[in-house]
């Protein structure tokens, strides 16, 4: 029998159970400081909701839409609207939940059953909901992070309380308002999250009248992405896509999650 080397026994620990070998993330410090001087001295140029890196669309041809529900956690934000993921469930149409870390504080079972779901996927949307800046910009009255260090920590302390609930790290980052500058968009990447836009605007901000979202929402054309709401239940967000969601069914389309289709 031939003698078992060190060096086999660690390619079968590997093989059977990958994270025994994988190295630890690095504290979030390291993490910073490593980021930090990848991007010292970089200054941004460019400040928006389409900054290059951005991706709005599906790629595909195909008749597919994805729903994408945001959960932004502010003091009037904690809520859910209940009817809505009950519909979405009863009715099996996927989506992608870009979740913040304090409506997962306010909701800590709801979150642990939607993100054993299969019908959803659960994306990064910030630890404290800020526009993604590295040098404060602000937009609709909310200043951004301020900092390399502020932008890595918004992204990388929810993606770590994302995967210690759930047991998944987020794939998807969006930021609160959905506004970043390109550097910080290159940050989320190193971060190993695709930054998450949309291309149809679904119920702005949870403003709109269930008529208006429906609406929206029948102007779908294939890969679209849109974004929308689940954490205002008082909005009409959650009857204006069960409205929708039958009439785009008679038209050929399909529900999937982002996550399905690589993004441009």
């Amino acid at each position: 029998m031939k003698r078992v080397t060190a060096a086999l026994i660690f390619l079968i620990i590997t093989r059977i159970s990958p994270g025994l070998a994988a190295s630890p993330s690095p504290s979030l410090k390291n993490l910073k400081q490593q980021i930090a001087s990848r991007f010292a001295g970089v200054t941004p140029a460019m400040w928006g909701e389409n900054v290059p890196g951005v991706r709005t669309r599906l790629d595909s041809g195909e008749k597919v839409i994805a729903l994408t529900l945001d959960a932004c956690g502010s003091p009037t934000g904690k809520g859910v609207d209940s009817r809505l993921m009950e519909f979405l469930i009863r009715e099996e149409i996927p989506a992608t939940l870009f979740i913040n870390g304090r409506w997962i504080d306010a909701n800590p079972d709801l979150f642990r059953q939607l993100a054993a779901n299969p019908l959803f996927e659960i994306a990064n949307h910030g630890i404290r909901h800020k526009p993604a800046s590295v040098t404060g910009r602000s937009i609709y009255g909310i200043v951004g992070t301020k900092s390399i260090g502020e932008v890595v920590e918004e992204i990388e302390l929810n993606a770590r309380k994302i995967e210690a609930i759930s047991g998944v790290r987020p794939k998807l980052y969006r930021s609160g308002t959905a506004y970043y500058d390109e550097i910080a968009v290159q940050i989320s990447r190193e971060l190993g999250h695709e930054v998450a836009g949309y291309s149809l605007l679904g119920d702005a901000g949870a403003t709109w009248s269930a008529a208006q979202v429906k609406t929206a929402l029948l102007q779908a054309i294939p890969g679209d992405i849109v974004l929308l709401h689940m954490n205002h239940p008082e909005a009409g967000t959650g009857a204006g896509i069960m409205a929708a969601v039958p009439e785009l069914k008679k038209r050929g389309f399909r529900f999937v999650k982002m996550s399905e289709f690589s993004l441009q």
